[in-house]
This record gives structure tokens, C-alpha cells and sequence, in this order.
């Protein structure tokens, strides 16, 4: 039943944040200017994605986290139903496009692990559970990256992409916050 939930959401979700997307075209400069808010150290390493679509922009804000000294690293799947992987981009290379139509770092890019995540998504929640495109990528990689150290999550968002509450099972993993036009949210649910 949720996995079927989920699948209904997904699809209005793409509808509202294709509406979204018309209605605040300045997004990606909105997010960048709210960095400060996001207090993360000089060197941090964090990792970004490419938008696609309509899908909330973070590249303003990974420019002004790269002009802070963040070292940026962005997701490529390497193996189907494993966590991703996080490479640092190569002076002069480019990104290649994915099974997926993604484009994704070249697998011989430095490897990285990041210490905090720019994480897209569909819709969130109070709670910070977040409505993801239904590979379960980023929850593989949040479960893996959290029983190895402290990661801190940051999903990138309109802030209409916030529903009332989302479907979530156990495998689910939450967000810290979320960054959105309107600036930074921090969720302080406790979970056990």
C-alpha cells in the first residue's frame, strides 16, 4: 500500500513543483543567498547534484560554497541498488550522462565522502521525510554514510514542495533541514 502511496504522490509532486518552478524562476540566486544560515565550515565536504528539469537548482549556492573552500563532490551510481558514490569534478572534464539520463561525475574522478549532503527531492515533511524519485538511492546512501560517521542533510526545495505528511518506512531516512527559497528550515523531531 505505500509503495502505491508513494507512487501517487510522486506524480502530483512533479506537477506542483513543475508549477513551483514557473512561479519563482529566481530560485537558484534565493537559496545561494541564504549560505551563511547554512554555517558550513571552510573545507567541508559536501556534496551537490546537477538540477534537472524543474528540479530545485542548488548550482548558485555550490558556486558560493566552492568560493568558501568547500570541496564539492556529486553522485554517480555505481552499482544499482547501492549506495552511490561521490566524486570531485576534474579541472577541464565533464560530466557524462547516466543510464538514467543523469548527468553523473566520470567514475575515475576522485572519490569523496562527504561530510554534509545537498539532497533533491520531490516533496518533505515535518518530520523531514523526504518524497525521492523511488530508487532509494539517496536512503542507501544516508544509511550507509550515517553508520560510518555524522553526515548532516540538507534537502533543496521549494518551499511549496512541503506536504502534510509523507508515507515512510523503516528503510526511510530523514533529512536534517531543508534549504528553500524562503531560507533555511532545521527539523527537530526527535527520532529514535
Amino acid at each position: 500500500m505505500t509503495a502505491q502511496l508513494k507512487s501517487q504522490l510522486r506524480k502530483e509532486a512533479i506537477t506542483r513543483r513543475s508549477e513551483l518552478a514557473l512561479a519563482c524562476p529566481e530560485f537558484a540566486l534565493l537559496i545561494a543567498s541564504h549560505v551563511e544560515a547554512l554555517k558550513i565550515p571552510h573545507g567541508a565536504r559536501v556534496s551537490g547534484y546537477v538540477a534537472m528539469g524543474d528540479e530545485a537548482d542548488p548550482s548558485l549556492l555550490i558556486e558560493a560554497l566552492t568560493t568558501r573552500g568547500c570541496e564539492i563532490a556529486y553522485p554517480r551510481v555505481h552499482i544499482k541498488a547501492h549506495p552511490l558514490v561521490f566524486h570531485v569534478p576534474v579541472k577541464g572534464e565533464h560530466m557524462v550522462k547516466s543510464a538514467f539520463n543523469v548527468p553523473e561525475p566520470r567514475p575515475d574522478w576522485p572519490v569523496s565522502t562527504p561530510e554534509i549532503l545537498l539532497v533533491p527531492m520531490l516533496a518533505f515533511d515535518a518530520e523531514g521525510y523526504r518524497l525521492g524519485y523511488g530508487g532509494g538511492f539517496y536512503d542507501r546512501t544516508l544509511a550507509a554514510l550515517r553508520a560510518a560517521h555524522p553526515v548532516r542533510t540538507i534537502g533543496i526545495a521549494f518551499s511549496g514542495q512541503e506536504v502534510a505528511e509523507l508515507p515512510h518506512e523503516a528503510y526511510d531516512q530523514p533529512i536534517d533541514g531543508v534549504l528553500t527559497e524562503k531560507g533555511l528550515r532545521v527539523f527537530t523531531t526527535r527520532r529514535e
